[in-house]
């Protein structure tokens, strides 16, 4: 019940920090002057950057461990599922999305240029996908644990 909750909390935290990146964070830094967009932007990236790779091997082990103990269960795919869902969104976000963030966690407001401006677009298209498994996850997790 407490690694229930631990894990349904944990991971509705992480994909509504994630969310809210995409919805509502990066439109409103689209709209500043590109010195201020550029700036915000690298303090963004720095400091997402460093968290959350600790938080998604968080809620990777808790998906693991809600697979374990329900592994008698009749939801044990769909917690399988999560899990294997996590892992992909990991693998993705270290070969396609971490490099772009580092990128962009090292500019200047000087270094802004169109090139990076166009990497942050991309990075932003591409996390929405990222929202979307999670999000995926999530709902095969809760599936899983009612199961």
């Amino acid at each position: 019940m407490i690694l229930n909750i631990l894990s349904i909390v944990s991971i509705g935290l992480m994909i509504g920090t994630e969310f809210a990146v995409s919805a509502f964070i990066n439109p409103i830094l689209s709209q500043l002057d590109p010195a201020a967009e550029a700036h915000a932007t690298s303090l963004f990236a720095r400091k997402l950057g460093f968290v959350m790779p600790f938080w998604y091997v968080l809620n990777f082990l808790l998906l693991i461990g809600e697979a374990v103990v329900h592994r008698h269960g009749s939801g044990t795919a769909l917690l399988t599922t999560a899990s294997a869902l996590w892992a992909i969104v990991i693998i993705f976000t270290l070969l396609v999305l971490v490099p772009i963030n580092k990128r962009l966690a090292g500019m200047t407001s000087k270094a802004y240029s169109d090139r990076l401006k166009q990497q942050h677009a991309r990075w932003d298209m591409l996390h929405r996908w990222r929202v979307a498994a999670l999000s995926a996850s999530m709902v095969t997790l809760l599936i899983g644990i009612g199961a």
